[in-house]
C-alpha cells in the first residue's frame, strides 16, 4: 500500500507543478506572445520582442514541463526504458521545434501566424505527455 500512495502523491505533486507553470506563466517566462495570441492578430505584425530572451525562457519552460511530465511517467510506470524514450522523444522534439520556431521569428519574412501559434504551444504546453501516457500503457498490457 505505501507504494501506491507514493505513486497517487508523486503524481500529483508533479501534476500540480505543471499547473503551476501554467498559472503563473507571465510572471515566470517572458513571452510577449502570450498576450499577442489572445487577441486577434491575424492582420498585426509580430510584437516587438528580445529574440535571445524568448528562446531562453521558451526553452526554460519546455524543460520544466518536461522534467514534470517525465516525472510523471517514472511514477505511473517505474520503467527506465520507457524513461530513456520519454527523455529522447523530449529532446528530439526540443530540437526539431526549436528549430522551426527560430526560423519562423528570425528568417521568415512573412511568418504563418498559425504555424507559428502551434509550434509555440507545443513548446510552451506539456501536450506530450498525453501521447506518452497511453503509449507506455499500451506497450505495459502488450508486455
Amino acid at each position: 500500500m505505501p507504494n501506491k500512495l507514493i505513486k497517487y502523491i508523486g503524481v500529483f505533486v508533479a501534476l500540480f507543478l505543471l499547473i503551476c507553470i501554467r498559472f503563473f506563466e507571465e510572471d515566470l517566462f517572458y513571452d510577449p506572445f502570450l498576450q499577442f495570441f489572445k487577441s486577434e492578430y491575424q492582420n498585426k505584425p509580430l510584437p516587438d520582442f528580445d529574440g535571445l530572451k524568448l528562446i531562453v525562457n521558451v526553452v526554460l519552460r519546455y524543460f520544466l514541463n518536461a522534467m514534470f511530465s517525465v516525472l510523471i511517467l517514472y511514477f505511473l510506470f517505474k520503467n527506465n526504458t520507457h524513461i530513456k524514450v520519454a527523455v529522447f522523444f523530449y529532446l528530439f522534439l526540443l530540437v526539431l521545434l526549436l528549430l522551426v520556431f527560430a526560423y519562423l521569428l528570425f528568417f521568415s519574412k512573412n511568418p504563418n501566424y498559425l504555424l507559428l501559434f502551434y509550434v509555440r504551444r507545443f513548446l510552451i504546453q506539456p501536450l506530450f505527455i498525453l501521447l506518452l501516457i497511453p503509449a507506455f500503457y499500451f506497450q505495459k498490457k502488450s508486455e
